[in-house]
């Protein structure tokens, strides 16, 4: 997204990628992995032309329903419901499977003549002289440029190799992925239920599909992951209740550790992190992906505002701008995504009854219920021009 972001910028950009991807077409079997995309991330697709290759894939999130809950007992009394119908832009997301949106991005990357796309090679040492950052990959090629950013995921190589440190701390949980065809509709309504031991997203999919993010102590989601499909079937139907009628899973099972990793700083001498490589944050709220995306927005919007102003967009008060625009928000998402966690991942009496008098009170404020729709949407703060569906 931020190559394509950029070189619609008229920026001339290399995008290096270590796994050797094939092509990915949008009839391929889908692997169970999808994304829910905020309405602003949505409107970031819409701005780099992609949105008309998914949208007919895509599942509108109408309404989403929170709720306290215990394994095999019924949801607490007390919910807490968000109708998209209380804002005014629009649903308050989507969710679109893996497939159809690499499908697209891959599609664009490789028509796009800004873009030099290098695939199944690796970065190993990255180096400064003057105005120049260089990488030397693992096929013995060298490449230059004014600017190297790190979109290389929680473990980044590019921060250790420019000295960004994290901090942050393991969760003892595992998010358990599928997805699930069931018999009845889920009429475009997302569920989060709070288990003690995490919480529990039922996401709509198109057609009587649903995805299905699943968190678990680490040991009990080694033991159901590694179990057969009937065992993990009937562990997630003990969870999961009878409101989306007969269950069965649709493409693959995954599994992903979960931690929190903040990085100290967002960039350094001519080099930028981006997503996970500058934060990884719980999936409580469903918001790291988005927060990405995010970061994509304002550092191609800050980037290509410095590019008019004929600024070496690779300096460091350039860079400075992007780091203040996004550190603050990605250090509140995370605190806020923590603390939900500490708080909800528990059977402790008092704290169940706070939780659940909690969400009675927000549910019962439409001021309240409207603000937290416009968070998960995007919409608060300074939203990048892309975000708003503008260009840069």
């Amino acid at each position: 997204m931020l190559a394509l972001a950029l070189a619609q910028a008229g920026f001339a950009v290399t995008l290096v990628d270590s796994r050797v991807l094939q092509e990915t077409r949008q009839n391929d079997p889908f692997d169970g992995r999808a994304y829910a995309l905020a309405l602003t991330s949505q409107r970031l697709l819409l701005s780099l032309g992609l949105w008309e290759h998914v949208s007919k894939h895509a599942q509108p999130i109408l309404h989403i329903k929170v709720t306290d809950g215990q394994v095999g007992e019924q949801p607490s009394p007390f919910w807490l419901h968000f109708d998209h119908a209380e804002i005014e832009e629009g649903p308050v997301g989507f969710m679109v499977e893996d497939r159809h949106l690499r499908h697209a991005l891959l599609k664009f990357v490789n028509q796009n003549d800004r873009i030099t796309f290098v695939t199944g090679t690796t970065v190993i040492s990255q180096e400064i002289s003057a105005n120049i950052v260089s990488i030397q990959l693992d096929n013995g090629e060298s490449l230059g440029g004014q600017l190297l950013i790190g979109c290389d995921g929680s473990d980044s190589l590019t921060a250790k190799r420019a000295k960004i440190a994290h901090v942050g701390r393991i969760y003892g949980q595992t998010s358990l992925v599928c997805a699930l065809d069931h018999k009845l509709p889920h009429r475009g309504v997302a569920h989060q239920l709070f288990l003690p031991a995490g919480p529990l997203a039922i996401l709509p999919l198109t057609g009587n599909s649903s995805s299905i993010v699943w968190t678990e102590t680490n040991s009990e989601a080694a033991k159901i992951h590694h179990s057969d499909d009937s065992a993990y079937l009937a562990a997630l139907r003990l969870r999961l209740g009878k409101f989306l009628g007969e269950i069965d899973l649709r493409g693959s099972r995954h599994q992903y550790s979960l931690s929190l990793r903040i990085a100290e700083k967002f960039v350094a001498e001519r080099v930028a992190l981006v997503g996970d490589a500058a934060h990884c944050i719980h999936p409580i709220a469903g918001q790291g992906l988005n927060a990405g995306i995010r970061d994509v927005g304002a550092l191609a919007e800050v980037l290509a505002t410095a590019a008019r102003r004929g600024e070496d967009v690779g300096s460091s008060a350039v860079l400075r701008r992007y780091q203040q625009w996004r550190r603050f928000d990605c250090l509140r998402l995370a605190i806020a995504t923590d603390a939900f966690n500490r708080l909800f991942s528990n059977d402790i009496p008092i704290l169940r009854t706070a939780r659940d008098l909690g969400l009675g009170i927000v549910n019962a404020i439409p001021e309240l219920r409207r603000t937290f729709m416009r968070e998960a949407s995007g919409l608060r703060g300074t939203v990048p021009r892309l975000l708003q569906g503008k260009q840069i």
